[in-house]
């Protein structure tokens, strides 16, 4: 039995600050721009400033990606385009440069962290740094079998706490959080379908490298086979992460929830993050008040996710490439946001000017009457 109290999560996360968003909105009400006239972005730009706790709101100076990787057993079925097992190769492409995130983050100035959780390789295949909070190799397949033991998923759930503290400690303000994985999708959406308590053919989506119909068939029965599994501990968020979820998913819990102690606001990614944040509002219901969806990733399993914590894409630009690409797209548009904000100047005051009497209520003079009128 696990020794990790996930209760504790709800006294130690409070909401981000309303006195101070209520500060932004007033801030906003005497800008130069009309009301309502930036959209989205002076939403955005008042949700940082609760985060922050800061009237002007500060500038996002020092953001981050991180991405949590790993194999999934489940991969095995044929349920992705990707071959079981691969998903050293993408890390490898985000270590290079080559990766579409890695091009984003250089072109944007913005550091990426890849933290190896459960890749299919030898631990020595891949730098320190990044393998440096490995839970195990792979993860179970989640039809037949549990994807962690208990410990294992405590383990994870903990390296992930550990690596938000790093990053707030680091002065990181920001993350953009995604996943390197292979079959990761699928169990992402065996934890929305449990969690939500729908059924397989509703999450079932194509995937970030877009599945045959073959495949989407094998991917429906793999989801409905493990939630036949999951359903059982439902009432247990470490267990049900140890039994269909899966070290880079169990870390990604702790990462989440950890960032939401430390105030530390994150824009998720796809499926995947929106899977693990919907298990952190299951542990503290508060938690999702601290981050962001960043993007639309075309996974009916993210669109179910993110309607329950109430959570509104940011961008619908049809990015399925995963990796943290489409989330990282949308940190522009917070830094932006965050700049109006603190840089629109406030508009002139009008001086007051004496209103003259209207015309109506003029009254006109009365005539004096002739002498001898009757």
């Amino acid at each position: 039995m696990s020794s990790l109290n996930l209760d504790d999560f709800t006294d130690l996360i409070e909401r981000p600050d309303g006195g101070v968003r209520r500060d932004a909105e007033a801030r906003r009400e005497r800008r130069i721009v009309p009301p309502g006239s930036l959209g989205r972005l002076d939403d955005l730009g008042e949700w940082l400033a609760a985060a922050q706790s800061s009237v002007p709101v500060r500038a996002v100076e020092r953001p981050r990606v991180v991405l949590f990787a790993g194999d999934h057993g489940i991969a095995g079925l044929g349920v992705s385009a990707r071959p079981a097992g691969s998903a050293e190769q993408s890390v490898r492409a985000v270590l290079d440069g080559s990766s579409p995130v890695a091009v984003l983050a250089r072109r944007l100035g913005v550091s990426v962290r890849v933290v190896d959780m459960a890749l299919d390789c030898e631990p020595d295949a891949l730098p320190a740094e990044v393998a440096g909070h490995r839970a195990r190799r792979g993860s179970g397949r989640i039809d037949v079998e549990d994807a962690l033991t208990l410990e294992e998923a405590e383990a994870a759930f903990l390296a992930g706490v550990a690596v938000a503290d790093e990053e707030a400690d680091s002065g990181t303000d920001l993350v953009v959080l995604g996943d390197v994985s292979v079959g990761g999708t699928t169990v992402a959406s065996v934890l929305v379908a449990a969690l939500c308590g729908t059924d397989a053919s509703v999450v079932t989506g194509r995937g970030g490298l877009p599945i045959d119909d073959l495949a989407w068939m094998r991917k429906c029965a793999a989801i409905r086979d493990s939630l036949r599994r999951a359903r059982p501990v439902l009432g247990d968020q470490l267990q049900l992460l140890a039994t269909v979820g899966g070290a880079d998913l169990a870390a990604m819990t702790g990462f989440l929830l950890q960032s939401a102690v430390r105030k530390m606001p994150v824009i998720l990614d796809g499926v995947v993050s929106a899977a693990c944040a919907l298990v952190g509002q299951r542990i503290a219901f508060r938690a999702p008040d601290w981050w962001l969806a960043g993007h639309n990733s075309g996974e009916p399993a993210q669109a179910k996710a993110l309607d329950r914590m109430a959570l509104e894409p940011l961008l619908d630009h049809g990015v399925t490439v995963g990796e943290g690409a489409g989330a990282l797209l949308a940190l522009p548009l917070v830094q932006a946001a965050a700049a109006l904000a603190a840089e629109l100047p406030a508009a002139p005051e009008v001086p007051e000017v004496s209103k003259a009497p209207k015309a109506e209520d003029a009254k006109e003079p009365e005539e004096p009457e002739e002498p001898g009128a009757l």
